[in-house]
């Protein structure tokens, strides 16, 4: 039982992922006007598997006031160039005028990125 649960959470961990990197693709990065966290990770990354029902539930939460981004840096090796990249997952934060003010290399935490969010959209 536990192991077919394990394997319903990965595969639904890896779906949440294809369509939130879908969506990555046409969007500007900052998004302009909005605060911005990009999460530069891989589909076939643990901590970066183990961080995207947190990204689609803040996704979610945040829509409208800040935009939270997926991009998958071995399918997209270009985009990690540009937001230099040397681990994943990377978290950016950019602020509504498309300024970085916080990078976290590793697996981030619900609650730090909630943190981090809220304190940006404050400013």
């Amino acid at each position: 039982m536990k192991t077919t649960i394990h394997i319903a959470l990965l595969l639904l961990s890896m779906a949440i992922f294809q369509v939130t990197e879908g969506r990555a693709a046409d969007q500007t990065i900052p998004v302009p006007g909005m605060v911005t966290m990009v999460d530069l990770g891989a589909t076939s990354c643990i901590p970066c598997r183990m961080m995207a029902p947190i990204l689609e539930e803040l996704e979610k939460k945040y829509k409208g006031k800040a935009a939270v981004i997926f991009i998958d840096v071995w399918q997209n090796e270009d985009e990690g160039k540009r937001f230099g990249v040397q681990a994943i997952p990377t978290q950016i934060f950019y602020d509504k005028k498309g300024k970085e003010v916080s990078r976290h290399v590793g697996f981030m935490e619900k609650q730090a990125i909630i943190d981090q969010l809220e304190k940006m959209l404050k400013e």
